[in-house]
C-alpha cells in the first residue's frame, strides 16, 4: 500500500521559495516523516556522505535548470543551496 504524500506548503512556513533556496524548513520535515513515517534531515551543504549522494542523485535528474522566463526551477535552487 502506497503512503500519502502530506500536503507542503511555502505559507505555512513549511517549504522554502525558489529565491530562498527551496527545499523543507524543519517544520515540513517534521510534518513529512510524521505523516510517512520517515526520517528526513536537514542539509549537509559543509559535506559529508549525504551531500555526495544528493548532488549524484540530484543532477541526475530530469528537468530544466531554468524556467521558460529564465528564472532557476527548484531543482537548480535546491543544489545550489547544497553547494553541487
Amino acid at each position: 500500500m502506497a503512503k500519502k504524500t502530506p500536503s507542503l506548503a511555502i505559507g505555512r512556513g513549511e517549504k522554502l521559495p525558489v529565491k530562498q533556496g527551496a527545499g523543507l524548513t524543519a517544520k515540513g520535515r517534521a510534518k513529512y516523516n510524521a505523516a510517512t513515517g520517515s526520517n528526513l534531515k536537514a542539509p549537509q551543504p559543509e559535506g559529508g556522505p549525504r551531500k555526495k549522494s544528493f548532488c549524484a542523485r540530484m543532477s541526475g535528474m530530469p528537468g530544466p535548470m531554468k524556467d521558460e522566463k529564465g528564472r532557476p526551477t527548484r531543482k537548480a535552487a535546491s543544489l545550489k543551496r547544497w553547494k553541487c
